[in-house]
């Protein structure tokens, strides 16, 4: 009769920690990374005639977009179109690729193929480099692929 009990209250003892434990378990799954479009139509963007577009999309409320978006600058040339895209101003645009994390920069080929992309604070070392290593495969050293 005591191991009857004893069964009895370690089985009630079980099940109130397995409930404890799934009280805690978070409702929904915890987000691990962000979507980054693989094409854009370039026709949405500014000079959609040249080979090489780098879109960096921001918001205002973003403290290192700025800084993101200065490091891209120096790129443009007429190979590359460089174009902030704001969120409070092209919500359409963010709408449409699905962008939910800024700063996101996109490397984008002529066909509009997205190449390589950055999300969040980026150095012009690894930027540069990803630009340069998509347009010259073999160009700069390991460690400044695109994609990171």
């Amino acid at each position: 009769m005591e191991r009857l009990i004893l069964l009895i209250v370690v089985a009630a003892l079980a099940t109130a920690l397995a409930q404890l434990i799934q009280r805690r378990r978070p409702s929904t799954p915890v987000r691990t990374g962000w979507t980054v479009p693989e094409q854009l139509d370039r026709d949405d963007f500014i000079c959609p005639d040249l080979p090489w577009l780098v879109a960096v999309f921001t918001a205002a409320s973003c403290n290192s977009c700025s800084s993101v978006l200065a490091t891209a600058a120096p790129l443009e040339s007429t190979e590359v179109a460089v174009q902030e895209v704001e969120v409070t101003t092209n919500q359409v645009i963010h709408d449409r690729y699905g962008i939910e994390a800024v700063p996101m920069v996109l490397i984008v080929d002529g066909l509009g193929v997205v190449r390589g992309h950055h999300v969040g604070p980026v150095s012009a070392t690894h930027l540069w480099g990803s630009l340069a290593e998509l347009r010259n495969p073999g160009s700069t050293p390991d460690g400044c692929s695109a994609g990171s």
